[in-house]
């Protein structure tokens, strides 16, 4: 049986209630699309959950998708039955973003995404090369210090912006981890212009984003593919093009620098002396991922955090407390973060409520399969809410609520795979310990020297930017230093 049929299959049978998974229904040709055609899915999802069941199968345009939003049942996809739904089948907007797949988050679980993930552990996010770049998120969390300290005084005039400032340093982080250096402008010669460091931010990493979650009608009616879309395919094209010139201005100009001696012990070092040979693409590619996951993902994160905290003054007072008695007039240090579980409990606390990714990028289960009881068809697209998983009433008592203290209970480590916000099992997110520790440092640091309030609470809507679901107004907020 599969999901499609299982709830009539039980009736007929005199199966018990608990065994229905139904289908949600929809509109002829186009299904369940215009219950959709909002940017926020997971909430739609989720609500569906509640009538259907953990597991059941909606009709986008021509092809059916199964809808997960249940803990158990998203584990057993991501381990169990891994081998069946490994595959990814991208939107027309990714497939040409991502330069058909070349990039690790993306790709196929081949030969390819073996070797680029590989890289990324060796030369960026493993243990080894996480204690080479220690030193450059010192820096961030320095700078990110210093700029609040300056804007401190005034802040009860003019709120802070902590997604300006923290989007930004990121950023620095990323080109500094990548290229070996932050800059200020550079010459792309493929568009006879150069550029700011804010014009080359928004090419590489606002653009993208925007363009990830750009609808073209024809991924619903493959068989329509044939009938053109201009305006989609020139807008998603010129994106391409563009980011294209910068990382292709940066590789050569990184090159220059190799040429005349200089090592700046980098990821593009490595790739192009160390790693299995790329092509020029694959090599743009591999570098241009790090820099848009970098300065996304955990802003989200720090962000929503920060905004919890804020919104929660006993809950920011409990974690000064803990800071203080760690720390003392002593500075936050990551060796430090172990000795704070309910800093690590805000942040898995975030990561759950805020869920940064609330929809895992799409599997293609390319041979039937079963999944929570029921089979799934070869050819089925597969959705995993997690903001659905993270709101399960069986899971998580009072799921709405933002409340770090139900990590306290844990009696071992928190898994980081506990909220499932970074994925699991062989496709689990490579940056997932560099989230953590550029998140909690920040997050520590900030509530360590600073006492947050929000100006205006701009509440709790959320904007899906890309993949990544951020505050829909950033958190403008007023901070007094600590005695």
């Amino acid at each position: 049986m599969d999901v499609q049929t299982a709830g009539s299959a039980a009736a007929a049978f005199g199966g018990p209630a608990a065994a229905v998974a139904g289908e949600v229904p929809g509109l002829p040709i186009v299904g369940n699309l215009l219950d959709l055609k909002e940017k926020k899915p997971y909430k739609t999802f989720a609500n569906w959950a509640e009538t259907y069941g953990p597991i059941y199968s909606i009709k986008t345009g021509a092809t059916s998708m199964v809808v997960i939003n249940s803990n158990d049942i998203a584990k057993e996809a991501f381990v169990t039955r891994f081998d069946s739904i490994s595959t990814r089948n991208l939107s027309k907007a990714l497939k040409i973003l991502t330069a058909d797949k070349t990039m690790v988050a993306m790709s196929d679980y081949d030969d390819y995404h073996k070797t680029v993930k590989r890289n990324i552990l060796t030369s960026f996010l493993g243990p080894a090369a996480l204690k080479k770049h220690r030193a450059h998120r010192d820096t961030l969390v320095e700078n990110l210090s210093n700029q609040l300290h300056d804007l401190a005084p005034n802040s009860h005039l003019e709120a802070v912006n902590l997604r300006k400032i923290f989007q930004s340093e990121l950023f620095t982080l990323a080109m500094k981890q990548t290229f070996g250096r932050d800059l200020e402008s550079i010459y792309v010669g493929d568009l006879g212009i150069t550029m700011t460091r804010d014009e080359v931010f928004q090419i590489l990493v606002l653009d993208p984003l925007m363009g990830a979650i750009e609808v073209d009608w024809r991924d619903f009616f493959p068989y329509l593919s044939w009938i053109p879309n201009e305006s989609f395919e020139k807008k998603i094209k010129q994106m391409y093009v563009q980011r294209e010139a910068v990382m292709k201005a940066l590789i050569k100009e990184h090159k220059k620098r190799i040429d005349s001696g200089e090592n700046l012990n980098s990821y593009i070092d490595y790739l192009i002396s160390e790693a299995q040979p790329l092509t020029e693409n694959q090599l743009l590619m591999s570098l241009w991922e790090p820099i848009i996951e970098t300065a996304d993902t955990t802003m989200v994160t720090t962000e929503w955090a920060m905004y919890e905290l804020s919104k929660h003054p006993e809950k920011q007072a409990r974690l000064y407390d803990e800071i203080q008695s760690v720390c003392g007039s002593e500075k936050i240090t990551e060796e430090k973060l172990c000795k704070m579980p309910y800093l690590s409990a805000v942040f898995h606390e975030t990561l759950r409520r805020h869920s940064p990714v609330s929809i895992i990028p799409l599997r293609h289960v390319h041979e039937n399969t079963e999944l929570g009881g029921y089979h799934v068809p070869s050819g089925t697209e597969l959705a995993i809410n997690i903001y659905g998983c993270n709101m399960e009433r069986e899971i998580w008592e009072n799921p709405e609520d933002w409340k770090p203290e139900r990590f306290l209970s844990e009696k071992e480590p928190i898994d980081l795979q506990r909220t499932m916000a970074f994925g699991g099992g062989k496709r689990v997110c490579a940056g997932a310990m560099q989230a953590m520790l550029i998140a909690c440092a920040s997050i520590g640091r900030m509530v360590h020297e600073f006492e947050w309030r929000l100006k205006d609470d701009t509440g709790e809507d959320a904007n899906t930017l890309g993949i990544t679901t951020q505050k829909l107004n950033p958190i403008l907020a007023v901070i007094k230093p600590r005695d």
